[in-house]
């Protein structure tokens, strides 16, 4: 006896809809049984972890600042994925965003004029694109795997920005702290709402997600990605260049992951840190498939993986849970959308009863 996989012959298009909520609820459950595993009172841990972040409007603020970075990177990213392309290198896209617009800030550091905070949002979109554009050139050129390519230009992009954080741009009188200097008020994004940290970032992350929604949804060039993401023979024969839509999928999701690093550093960081991201380059990966690739279930899901990062560090702080939670829960959450998916798709008999078990 042995089981045998089968596709469906048609797929419910409800289901595909419907798994990302299905795969939250399985991650909520699991979670339950984790807390008591650990010792914790499930009701409470639950509190702590999914309703305390939350519950005033200093948390709601919160929420919004931590969805930002992976609202944007993740639209930016779906791009590339709807036409087939794995950019799986947004969190060093991100720390050379950083980067080049934390260099920005630095030069003019005694400046009050209002265009730094412009000036540091383009030289973080260029940080990006240059870094994405390294995967963009070895696939046309050398059909390099970008997935490999993208994934290991990570460590180099971290290692880079830490190498000059403890060198070159490390303040002075920071005390030996590998750190820059505090950026000026030009350099800060403004606030939004007092007693919050709510930034002016979250507002232009908001836009750019409509904006990503125009391109894919609207535009031609966004109706050729879609085609040479269901079928690239088809695209080819259609006259679609896809050496072309390797460049934008790739270079979309680095101006996007660029962009949100300069936010970071600009919002509620204030200053280049060895490290400016806790993870949103791989989170946005999760985020991109949980909304299904669609800028309005990426809000969805970017608000949801915010809250699991904002409910790890509660955890931490009120149930003394360890701060690898956080990576448990977003690792649930994929597992249980890739478990869905495939049932959605294929089904399991066992082929010495003839019989249907899922």
């Amino acid at each position: 006896m042995f089981v045998k996989i089968e596709p469906r012959p048609e797929p419910s298009k409800t289901m595909r809809y419907l798994s990302p909520l299905i795969a939250a609820f399985l991650m909520l459950v699991s979670g339950v049984i984790l807390f008591t595993f650990l010792g914790k009172n499930p009701i409470a841990a639950f509190h702590a972890f999914f309703i305390e972040p939350v519950n005033d409007l200093y948390g709601i603020g919160e929420l919004f600042i931590k969805a930002a970075p992976l609202m944007l990177i993740g639209t930016g990213l779906s791009i590339g994925f709807r036409a087939g392309i794995w950019n799986i290198g947004a969190e060093g896209q991100l720390a050379i965003g950083a980067l080049f617009g934390g260099y920005i800030a630095i030069i003019f550091h005694n400046s009050t004029g209002f265009f730094v905070l412009p000036l540091m949002v383009l030289a973080g979109a260029l940080g990006g694109c240059v870094w994405a554009s390294i995967p963009a050139f070895l696939k046309t050129v050398f059909n390099a795997n970008e997935t490999l390519v993208t994934l290991m230009l990570n460590y180099v992009a971290i290692l880079l920005l830490a190498l000059l954080v403890h060198g070159p741009l490390k303040d002075p009188d920071g005390y030996g702290f590998p750190q820059s200097i505090l950026f000026g008020d030009s350099a800060m994004l403004p606030i939004l709402m007092e007693g919050t940290r709510l930034h002016l970032g979250v507002l232009l992350v908001l836009a750019g997600v409509v904006i990503g929604w125009i391109f894919l949804m609207k535009s031609f060039a966004g109706y050729q990605i879609q085609v040479a993401g269901l079928a690239q023979k088809a695209a080819s024969y259609a006259g679609f260049q896809y050496k072309k839509l390797i460049w934008t999928g790739l270079l979309a999701g680095g101006v996007t992951a660029g962009i949100a690093g300069v936010f970071e550093i600009a919002g509620p960081i204030g200053q280049l840190l060895p490290s400016v991201s806790p993870g949103y380059g791989y989170a946005a990966i999760i985020v991109a498939f949980v909304g299904r690739l669609h800028p309005g279930g990426i809000i969805l899901s970017s608000l949801l993986m915010a809250l699991l990062y904002l409910g790890g560090e509660s955890g931490q702080m009120n149930l003394d849970l360890p701060s690898a939670v956080t990576g448990v829960f977003q690792g649930l959450l994929l597992f249980y959308l890739l478990a869905t998916d495939f049932l959605i798709y294929y089904r399991l008999r066992i082929n010495a009863r003839h019989r249907e078990v899922i």
